[in-house]
């Protein structure tokens, strides 16, 4: 047992496998990176391969333990691990996840216990997921970013390419300290209309799985997330065409994101001219509520 993981059995001999991250606690707009990471962790029949150590990395006290209860007798905890599993897509290429809650903690030290791992199991990519709000109509297809510290990465992609100074995540420190080791890293972002970020949006979570299709080769069957997604957008529909001004706000940003994929505006400018989408947000929360009661 290495003192940062415990591994679960002997390390398989993969082909070229990719490892794919998703770790809660930073951004991630109506979870759609968790769901796309939940959905590919159920295709992929995925399994644990490693447990990393929860007293290194982990603060109980922010996130502590479930305990089950079950007619005063306590059962059992259900901590919050970090877990490397392994599976396969739908044509038997080998897939690493990555999952659980960012470290709170030893950064660097949990990105080469991860690295090490990584080179171990024979990695040649690695791609983390996210997604972020962005004004940005929803009945236009969900755009996808990309960020890697290797510039060549980054130019094969065919993904937006922002300029901005954020807080990093974990899967910042993974993209630096995987590529320093010779495994080609990314991180892929989908935007969420930032009127429904604060509820599921399947189509962003579709979309990140097509984006990892198209960068990886990873396949499997997201017919259920396309499903989803068609509701959610005839619900949205419903909501948007019974308001005058919220009709007017989502043609306005149809224009927008049609004119910025012909590069024909400047759109970080355009968009600071547009309204607020926090009256359209609370409706559509109130709208749910009511739909499910």
């Amino acid at each position: 047992m290495n003192s940062r993981y415990e591994l679960h059995g002997e390390l398989p001999s993969l082909d070229r496998p990719v490892l794919v991250v998703h770790l809660h606690g930073w951004i991630d707009a109506s979870g759609a990176a968790a769901a796309a990471m939940a959905a590919l962790d159920s295709a992929c029949n995925t399994t644990t391969l490693a447990t990393f150590d929860g007293d290194t990395f982990i603060d109980y006290r922010a996130r502590r333990p479930t305990m089950e209860l079950r007619e005063g007798v306590n059962t059992r905890l259900v901590w919050n691990d970090i877990e490397l599993k392994v599976g396969a897509d739908s044509r038997g290429h080998p897939v690493l996840t990555l999952t659980g809650p960012e470290p709170d903690s030893q950064w660097r030290a949990f990105a080469g216990a991860v690295t090490q791992l990584a080179l171990q199991l024979g990695v040649y990519q690695m791609v983390a997921l996210g997604s972020y709000p962005f004004a940005s109509p929803h009945t236009r297809p969900a755009r996808l970013s990309s960020s890697s510290p290797s510039a060549d990465v980054v130019g094969a992609l065919p993904y937006l390419k922002n300029s901005v100074d954020v807080p990093a995540g974990m899967s910042a420190v993974l993209e630096h300290g995987l590529t320093e080791a010779g495994i080609a890293s990314l991180g892929l972002w989908v935007q969420v209309p930032h009127y429904v970020s604060a509820m599921s949006y399947p189509a962003a979570s579709a979309a990140l799985l097509d984006g990892l299709r198209e960068v990886t080769g990873i396949t499997i069957d997201g017919s259920g997330l396309a499903g989803e997604a068609e509701i959610q957008r005839q619900r949205i529909d419903v909501l948007v065409g019974g308001n005058d001004e919220h009709r007017a706000m989502v043609q306005q940003l149809e224009s927008l994101y049609d004119e910025a994929e012909q590069q024909t505006i400047d759109l970080d400018r355009a968009i600071n001219d547009l309204p607020s989408g926090d009256e359209l947000a609370a409706e559509f929360e109130q709208f749910l509520r009511d739909q499910s009661e």
